[in-house]
């Protein structure tokens, strides 16, 4: 078992701003083999997300899919171009797995989760 991440406090974890996003486009990122390339509507804007589920899913397999979005990262380039965000997901300790945190009912893109 590894070492455990260091404990938060309630306002630290209150700072993170987790909203439900819409995938309305994914595609293969050019310049990496890992990523994929994403356009998630999140209600009042649409955001670029570069995510390492190149492998576990197939591009056409997201469209649709409601997912749970950290909005308020801090936007980093991912091989030449820019994420503005960073999705959920859970994975085993060999990453052999990886399964994207998806809303079990429909809701409204941009909702608040907490």
């Amino acid at each position: 078992m590894s070492d455990s991440p260091a404990q938060i406090t309630y306002d630290d974890f209150c700072k993170l701003d987790l909203r439900v996003g819409k995938i309305v486009e994914a595609a293969d990122h050019p310049n990496a083999d890992k990523l994929l390339v994403l356009q998630v509507d999140l209600g009042d804007e649409r955001r670029q997300l570069c995510a390492g589920l190149k492998g576990y899913y197939e591009p056409d397999q997201l469209v649709g899919r409601s997912i749970v979005v950290v909005a308020n990262l801090a936007p980093r380039t991912m091989r030449g171009l820019e994420s503005q965000g960073m999705l959920l997901a859970a994975s085993n300790d060999d990453h052999s797995q990886v399964i994207l945190l998806t809303t079990a009912e429909d809701i409204a893109a941009g909702s608040s989760v907490s």
